[in-house]
């Protein structure tokens, strides 16, 4: 077993997994603070680093693709501080830091763990039911639904219809992007029903995020769902459930082929406006072409 303690957080790695522990420091982000104890096993690895610096280093993890549903959603863009893959390290314990990455590869090795691309969530996401309140919403996330309850600083017309209730199985992507200097943030659950071109200052499927301290929250929202959907990288699953479930008056193993044939127009028409890229688009087709 090895082991690190620090301010920042303690990480501990035995035999097939690491415990990652956020320390109660003030400096510690809100995000890994609410995120709490992430348990990651060794087949997630891609890698570990260890990087010096003036005042203190940095340990790292890198996860391998499709590993774990936050970096997923984050695509790279969650800040330092919020990154729970990454530990500060006093420079006293700096030998410490280094042990702890030989033990870790020196296991990677024994075990040759492919760093390239995995089918499937290795890294728990979020524990729901989960709630987090930003930018002009509030959103809570559960086993069968998202719930958006707006704020006072909500735009009237997108408040004007009240919360808003999406099943899960209608998600076709989410997107999450921090706010940027002047411009703002959003998180956004595309689904079949809404075209999603307006501003998500108004969009009625989105959260506005004005970059304010709790935005990041919202990332964790947005990793609630991800790793309740289908995996990007799974060959049978890939497509979302809403496109490709049976219609409700369809008879289970005996599909009517005028009902598929509609349902294939009705991609064509998605796509074609937007709301499902090339590559939903073709995995949501084969789908539907099997049962033809």
């Amino acid at each position: 077993m090895a082991e690190i303690m620090q301010k920042d957080g303690t990480w501990s790695f035995e035999v097939d997994s690491l415990r990652l522990v956020p320390g109660s420091d003030k400096g510690v982000s809100l995000l890994r603070r609410t995120l709490g104890e992430v348990s990651v096993p060794l087949e997630a690895l891609a890698g570990i680093s260890f990087e010096p610096g003036r005042k203190s280093g940095r340990l790292r993890l890198r996860l391998r693709e499709g590993a774990c549903p936050l970096m997923q959603i984050a695509g790279g863009r969650l800040d330092d501080a919020s990154d729970p893959y990454r530990l500060v390290v006093e420079n006293d314990r700096s030998g410490v830091a280094e042990y702890f990455v030989e033990e870790v590869r020196n296991a990677l090795l024994l075990d040759q763990v492919d760093s390239g691309p995995v089918d499937r969530y290795l890294v728990g996401g979020p524990a729901v039911p989960y709630t987090a309140s930003a930018g002009d919403a509030s959103v809570s996330v559960d086993e069968k639904q998202i719930r958006l309850t707006w704020t006072w600083t909500t735009e009237a017309s997108k408040s004007s219809g009240g919360p808003r209730t999406i099943p899960l199985a209608e998600v076709l992507a989410v997107e999450w992007l921090p706010a940027a200097g002047l411009e703002n943030g959003h998180l956004r659950f595309r689904t079949p029903a809404a075209t999603h071109t307006m501003p998500p200052k108004y969009d009625p499927h989105a959260v506005n995020l004005y970059g304010l301290k709790k935005d990041p929250l919202m990332a964790l929202a947005a990793a609630a769902v991800v790793a309740r959907m289908p995996h990007p990288h799974a060959v049978e699953d890939a497509a979302p459930a809403a496109l490709t479930a049976a219609p409700q008056d369809a008879v289970p193993g005996a599909e009517d082929h005028d009902v598929l044939l509609r349902r294939l127009r009705e991609l064509g028409e998605l796509h074609r406006s937007g709301v499902l890229t090339d590559e939903e688009f073709a995995l949501a087709k084969q789908a539907v072409l099997r049962r033809l």
